[in-house]
């Protein structure tokens, strides 16, 4: 079985880290650095698939390895898939129905349509894994992220469909649907967080986020988050180097000495 999707089932807490850089060295560099998975972002970083597979090569010998697609979509998922992705965090799931319509296409037939084509693919090591078809459908892991009231509202109806194994709840793109942009820790935004914990944990399943502050993090933990992003390893290289100028400046050099 997936181990990351067992630990899931278990409610066990799994501190993570968001890579957006499509950099294979940062990647390997994070991977190594005892988080419990890291999140390979094909949504908004500049991540295709040659630049997935290679960041999955380093990750996986020491770490999970989740992949947010692009979208939902079909033609988005299945080629991950393919290329040996077997933990997705798929964004914008507003109902049950499009989850629905999401496993589909991650299953081999009859339960779904993905396609006939394991012997030449990375996932099944190009036809070496002994009854890849047959077993493919229980290994994968879907994450399902509610970013808008409506999937707020579907909440429990998202996480009870069968496949779905957590919800994670997207706080920036969530308050930006619900009128508060880039205000995570609006009373309403935080109240929606609660709300789909609680609807989540009724259906029997774990739920997630994305707290790159402590106060997000904190409020993560109470509402009941046991997979928790807590940053980036653009958010660390950014506010490292803006420290490191810092310290720098205080020792009446500045940058100069940083020059020589």
């Amino acid at each position: 079985m997936n181990p990351f999707k067992r630990r899931l089932a278990d409610r066990d807490h799994q501190t993570g880290l968001w890579l957006s850089l499509g950099c294979t060295a940062v990647a390997e560099v994070c991977a190594t650095g005892g988080f419990d998975w890291l999140l390979i972002d094909g949504e908004h970083g500049p991540n295709d698939l040659s630049a997935i597979v290679q960041q999955l090569r380093v990750i996986e010998p020491h770490t999970t390895a989740v992949v947010r697609p692009l979208s939902g979509d079909a033609a988005h998922v299945k080629p991950l898939l393919d290329i040996g992705v077997r933990n997705l965090l798929v964004p914008m799931i507003d109902s049950a129905d499009q989850a629905r319509e999401l496993l589909r296409a991650m299953r081999y037939p009859p339960m779904g349509t993905r396609g006939m084509a394991s012997a030449i693919t990375r996932a099944s090591m190009y036809g070496r894994t002994p009854d890849y078809v047959r077993t493919a459908n229980e290994t994968l892991c879907l994450i399902a992220q509610i970013e808008s009231p409506q999937a707020v509202a579907d909440a429990e109806g998202i996480a009870s469909v069968d496949g779905i194994d957590a919800l994670f709840v997207g706080l920036y793109d969530l308050s930006a649907t619900m009128g508060y942009v880039d205000m995570p820790s609006h009373p309403a935004v935080q109240d929606a967080l609660r709300s789909v914990a609680a609807a989540a944990h009724r259906a029997g399943k774990p739920v997630g986020t994305l707290a790159p502050t402590p106060e997000l993090a904190r409020s993560a933990m109470l509402a009941g988050c046991t997979l928790i992003a807590y940053g980036s390893e653009v958010g660390l290289l950014t506010e490292a180097s803006a420290h490191l100028l810092r310290d720098a400046d205080s020792t009446g050099e500045g940058t100069t000495a940083l020059a020589q």
